[in-house]
């Protein structure tokens, strides 16, 4: 697992993750994009989980996002039901390239510009089991994944602060991982109507 920051307010959104990434038949090392944008529409994708599945999940978004009566709102409804219909696939071949099944899961975030509602807006989506159907949260403010090591801490939009939560994250969940599973640098999609940038904050 690794780490997934979501800081909303009406008018900007922070999304931030790590760049660590693991061959899940090797081990070996390497740095992962978490986040994606889908920039025609002002919105960002991202996750804590499997790289595969995510980059699975992207590219049907990016698909559906070419159509001529796309709309965030529409996208965000159908994404669990998507989540739901590709997950045997990537279950199935998470188990035969030995991962245990108390491992295998994933969180997703959907977010940016809603021009039906005027402001930005988020939601979350969690899987780790089959046979129940993918957890979905519109969120109304910040979601912190791991959120245990910054209990009391207030939210803030400053880099400085984001990458402090996020080192705060890392050596909590390595910690008790008990190896390295969030590590790499911190990068942040920042989205504002009409504008998405991604910034690399810094080393975890």
């Amino acid at each position: 697992m690794s780490i997934l920051n979501v800081l909303l307010r009406a008018d900007q959104l922070l999304v931030a993750v790590d760049t660590l990434a693991e061959d899940a038949l090797t081990g070996a090392p390497s740095a992962g994009a978490k986040l994606l944008l889908i920039p025609q529409h002002n919105l960002v994708l991202a996750t804590r989980g499997s790289a595969q599945f995510f980059l699975r999940i992207y590219e049907l978004a990016l698909q559906a996002s070419f159509r001529a009566d796309f709309t965030m709102e529409q996208l965000g409804r159908e994404l669990g039901l998507v989540v739901d219909q590709v997950w045997p696939a990537y279950e199935k071949a998470a188990l035969n390239a030995g991962m245990a099944p108390s491992v295998i899961g994933t969180e997703l975030v959907l977010g940016g510009w809603s021009p039906q509602a005027g402001r930005m807006v988020a939601t979350a989506y969690a899987k780790s089991v089959s046979g129940e159907p993918a957890r979905v949260q519109q969120l109304a403010g910040g979601l912190a994944s791991p959120g245990d090591p910054l209990k009391g801490r207030s939210d803030s939009f400053d880099p400085e602060d984001v990458l402090v939560a996020g080192r705060l994250q890392a050596a909590w969940l390595n910690g008790r991982v008990g190896r390295t599973v969030a590590g790499g640098r911190l990068l942040a999609a920042v989205l504002r109507q009409g504008q998405a940038t991604v910034q690399d904050i810094g080393p975890l």
